[in-house]
């Protein structure tokens, strides 16, 4: 394990058991059983970057199982989703401001020349990168739309 971030999974999971935090435990077995079907799956090792792109997948799944769960009347199975993304997001780096994230989408634009939405593709390709893990990708989908839209 080379992984500083898969280190501090590990870490946190032994943690967790002594302190008998059975509700952090399950979701860092949950992240540590994800990365580890990913390794054997493609047979890599992996490095930080990607297990940050594997944490920030995670974190969508939740948000949108919490938005499902909100219109069915779920609040029990929903806040149980809210706790899974408090642990998840402890271990992803610090959230960027919205005028960080702005001024990412504000260099790409310019950087790719986009004038429309028709390119929106090659400014995700290069904000993506810079933002994963650390920012909502549907936040920042919006923000490029709006942006090229005017």
């Amino acid at each position: 394990m080379s992984s500083a971030l898969k280190n501090n999974l590990q870490d946190a999971m032994k943690a967790a058991m002594k302190a008998g935090d059975k509700q952090r435990l399950a979701v860092i077995r949950l992240i540590m059983s994800a990365l580890k079907q990913v390794e054997v799956d493609e047979r890599v090792e992996l490095d930080d970057t990607r297990i940050t792109g594997i944490l920030d997948k995670m974190l969508k799944q939740r948000r949108e199982s919490i938005s499902m769960f909100d219109q069915a009347g779920r609040g029990d199975l929903a806040s149980i989703e809210r706790a899974e993304i408090e642990v998840i997001q402890a271990f992803l780096p610090q959230p960027l401001s919205d005028d960080e994230i702005d001024a990412i989408v504000k260099e790409a634009i310019s950087q790719t020349g986009a004038a429309s939405i028709k390119d929106m593709g090659k400014v995700m390709g290069i904000v993506r990168p810079q933002v994963i893990g650390r920012g909502d990708m549907s936040v920042i989908s919006e923000k490029i739309k709006t942006t090229l839209s005017t």
